[in-house]
């Protein structure tokens, strides 16, 4: 089967009729129907039957199905592809990042970024780390900002820095003193918690790291996000792990507390090996780097404040 012939295959299985498919793909029902018969000579079997008004697929066909629609799936990443190495020299900068560091670290570093860069277009977007994965590998995207580190050997994943993980609680949960100090995990044990329900490794470390505590610590409410979580402990749900880019990021809303044992959570940059990142890139990637470790800073400095 020719490529053509897929492409009306499909069109006809999504529209069940030669006039619709025809519409689909922009071309006469009698050249939509020239397409079905070369294919079905080629192939030496009938590949539709027509019943009560519409097309199905023979039993011979449907054999076919699962593949051609791979061929399909492969065929638009294609065309993704290469509308977006097309157009990918009409946008400078265009960032994914995960919508915890989207609300916490991007504005920031756009801010700073436009010091230097004042006419920059940027595109910016939020996805969770597998999808924009993908999107790094079809060039809709050139840098991702994580919490994870991706693995693929056509991605390069950089640290830019290192925080700890934080709790979070409504005001007034612990009193001052207490509250600028580090908190050993075990004090969460039975305690009412927001739940990340985030299926990566790092939700994967911190679940394995809740199941060490007795008693459990409470959870009704699971969320994917800690942006979400955050805005739970501030309507009163409990008490929330959050990375440190969530926690001061979240102001006056709540108190934090850095845990202890450590429990390191790394800031990852995401791009292509295939060529060199372009002066605005790299730009931006230093000013989230230093976005981010004054945030770490500012939250390391909050067990001094105490003084």
């Amino acid at each position: 089967m020719r490529l053509r012939h897929i492409e009306v295959f499909q069109a006809i299985m999504e529209a069940g009729t030669l006039t619709g498919a025809a519409s689909i793909l922009n071309i006469s029902q009698p050249a939509a129907t020239k397409l079905l018969q070369q294919a079905e000579r080629r192939l030496g079997f009938a590949l539709f039957v027509r019943a009560k008004g519409r097309l199905h697929l023979t039993p011979e066909s449907m054999l076919l199905k699962g593949q051609i629609e791979r061929i399909s799936d492969e065929l638009r990443d294609l065309q993704r592809l290469a509308s977006n190495v097309a157009q990918a020299g009409k946008y400078v900068l265009r960032a994914v990042s995960t919508p915890t560091l989207a609300n916490s670290i991007v504005p920031k570093s756009i801010t700073r970024l436009r010091q230097d860069f004042g006419n920059t277009a940027i595109e910016l977007s939020t996805q969770h780390s597998r999808e924009m994965l993908t999107s790094i590998l079809l060039r809709e995207t050139d840098i991702g900002l994580t919490l994870q580190e991706l693995n693929h050997p056509d991605v390069r994943c950089e640290p830019l820095c290192t925080g700890s993980l934080a709790l979070i609680a409504p005001p007034g949960t612990w009193p001052k003193m207490e509250s600028v100090q580090p908190i050993g995990i075990d004090w969460i044990a039975g305690s009412q918690l927001v739940g990340i329900a985030t299926m990566d490794c790092l939700g994967r470390q911190l679940q394995a790291y809740l199941e060490r505590l007795t008693p459990a610590p409470r959870i009704t409410t699971w969320v994917q996000t800690y942006q979400i979580a955050k805005e739970l402990v501030c309507a009163g749900e409990g008490l929330a792990l959050v990375d440190p880019f969530t926690a001061v990021s979240a102001g006056p809303d709540v108190q934090i507390r850095t845990v202890v044992p450590n429990f390191p959570v790394r800031l990852y940059a995401a791009y292509r090996i295939d060529g060199p990142l372009n002066s605005v890139q790299k730009t931006f990637l230093q000013c989230v780097e230093g976005v981010s470790r004054e945030l770490i800073d500012a939250l390391q400095g909050v067990g001094t404040e105490a003084a």
